[in-house]
């Protein structure tokens, strides 16, 4: 049975993003996205009562084969790539493409290699001004000698640390989409993590306590979430720990059909400013801080991408002077 010939309207309807006919400055025909876009009205009147942009307009009015990245067609700060084709008789196909998410990226992507980029300088540039001085002709103090071996040392240990959750990271949202399928305990995974940092806490001068209700089955990857456990404990010890604060606890358990791991700390607990951005790469609510209690600033990032791999939720709650406490939901195996 032969198909026939549709319409070039019907055919715009098919298209998700804006497309309009236009013909000599007038709207022939118009898709529901450009008229959600646009204003219902749009087919059948000139085309500038819809799009008053002048390089658009230009574009739209001059026919022929143009592509034209343009910002404020609809919203003053919505960055689109506006199409025009031309499809006979003096009609034209012109697409709007919403370009927010591509920028967003781009912009995300820079903003990642400024980052990364200033992270290793400093330790870098501290390395190579202690280098130098070694390497000068002349007596130098045991003193000043043996200091200046300790700083080439930490600033080369951050640095590596730094490129190592680097790598991580990659590697994590490489595998984002590959769901995990090992039976794991996270109660095992939470009491193996607080041993990791046990260390860390006594220097502190912090107890980190582990409760729960026992063996918490959940389908993940063991060491991704060992990682995960590791990386809120020991920001919830170095900086929950205090005079007032001496006790990190750690809640394993079932909760409305999920597997529950939550940090909580008695700290200085963090403004409500920062919240939404501390799962971002190298964010910071004090940077002097962090740097000297040897964190790289990735560590929430890698935690983000992990619970998202394994179709978690993660939740940050705190408040000034009342501590913090970070949750983290796994869904729990089919139990049939």
């Amino acid at each position: 049975m032969a198909i026939a010939p549709l319409s070039a309207t019907a055919l715009i309807e098919a298209l998700d993003e804006p497309a309009l006919i236009v013909e000599g400055g007038r709207t022939l025909a118009a898709n529901a996205a450009a008229r959600a876009l646009f204003g219902k009205t749009i087919a059948g009147r000139d085309i500038r009562f819809a799009i008053r942009h002048p390089q658009a307009l230009q574009a739209i009015l001059a026919g022929g084969h143009r592509d034209l990245a343009v910002v404020g067609l609809a919203n003053a700060e919505r960055p689109w790539q506006l199409s025009v084709r031309p499809i006979g008789k003096g009609a034209s196909l012109v697409r709007v493409t919403d370009r927010s998410v591509t920028v967003a990226a781009e912009r995300m992507r820079v903003d990642f290699v400024a980052n990364a980029s200033h992270e290793l300088r400093t330790p870098l540039a501290t390395i190579s001004g202690f280098a130098e001085t070694l390497a000068e002709d002349g007596p130098l103090a045991e003193g000043a000698r043996r200091k200046f071996g300790a700083t080439i040392h930490n600033e080369a240990a951050r640095m590596l640390r730094i490129i190592e959750d680097l790598m991580g990271l990659s590697r994590i949202e490489a595998d984002r989409f590959v769901a995990p399928r090992d039976s794991i305990d996270l109660a095992a995974v939470a009491r193996i993590a607080a041993q990791q940092v046990a260390a860390l806490a006594e220097r502190k001068g912090c107890a980190i306590l582990v409760a729960g209700d026992g063996a918490i089955p959940v389908i993940g990857d063991y060491a991704q979430l060992v990682q995960v456990a590791d990386n809120l404990i020991s920001n919830a010890v170095r900086y929950g720990c205090g005079a007032n604060a001496a006790t990190i606890r750690i809640e394993v358990l079932h909760d409305a059909g999920r597997a529950v791991l939550r940090v909580i700390d008695q700290g200085d607990g963090i403004s409500p400013d920062h919240l939404p951005r501390l799962t971002e790469r190298f964010y910071r609510v004090d940077p002097a801080r962090s740097r000297e209690s040897g964190g790289t600033g990735l560590g929430l990032a890698i935690v983000k991408h992990i619970v998202e791999r394994h179709r978690g939720t993660l939740d940050i709650r705190s408040r000034l002077g009342a501590g913090t406490t970070v949750e983290v939901r796994l869904p729990v195996p089919d139990a049939s």
